[in-house]
């Protein structure tokens, strides 16, 4: 079993979006996957309510109990946890990164944005798990990207290669309980979505085979 954190102590970065999109994405490769929703606002749970099916599953917990869920997902043969983190608590996001094979971190290009992002990343790398940045939110145009790529680049992260853009699908899509490929399969923001996947699969299996 693998497990992938997705952490940012800064809220409105699309942490939700992305462990429900990546959890449809991961389902439709076949994998049994579970999100853990640490978040006290409970959206990923909330998201599932208005879905039309039962799965991915969705876990409301606390952080002081994630290692025995991770367990437990083990023992229920789960492929794939993926744990939605919470914003501001870095308690939190020091446990689920501690729990985690690999984290992304997403963040916004707002110099705010990022500055809040240097927090995360320190807390990541206190327990020495792989990471990766990824932009949300990203404007179709605009200097902001290169800015915060050049931040980065001098904290030695790796950045991911999919940026993933202001997209009202991503809303539509959330709004019906649904992952945006579900909503729009042919639309751009899937397309992102399907890449963010394959990225991750490589970093969680260090090869193009997931």
């Amino acid at each position: 079993m693998k497990t992938v954190a997705i952490l940012s102590q800064k809220g409105g970065v699309g942490k939700t979006t992305l462990a429900t999109c990546l959890a449809v994405a991961s389902e439709a490769d076949g994998k049994k996957t579970a999100i853990f929703d640490l978040d006290p606002q409970a959206t990923a749970s909330f998201w599932l309510d208005v879905r039309n099916k039962e799965t991915p599953a969705v876990i409301s917990i606390q952080s002081i109990r994630l290692s025995h869920m991770i367990k437990a997902a083990k023992d229920a043969e789960t492929d794939l946890v993926i744990i939605d983190g919470a914003a501001v608590a870095r308690d939190i996001a020091y446990e689920a990164a501690k729990a985690a094979d690999y984290v992304l971190i997403p963040t916004k290009t707002a110099v705010f944005d990022t500055m809040s992002m240097l927090n995360t990343i320190e807390a990541v790398r206190q327990v020495g798990k792989p990471f990766s940045v990824i932009f949300t939110f990203v404007p179709p145009l605009g200097y902001e990207i290169d800015d915060a790529k050049e931040t980065i680049k001098h904290l030695n992260a790796d950045i991911c290669p999919v940026t993933i853009g202001n997209r009202k699908a991503f809303f539509r899509a959330q709004s019906e309980g649904k992952a945006v490929q579900e909503f729009d399969p042919a639309g751009k923001a899937a397309e992102e979505i399907n890449n963010l996947y394959m990225y991750m699969c490589i970093k969680l299996y260090d090869s193009k085979e997931k």
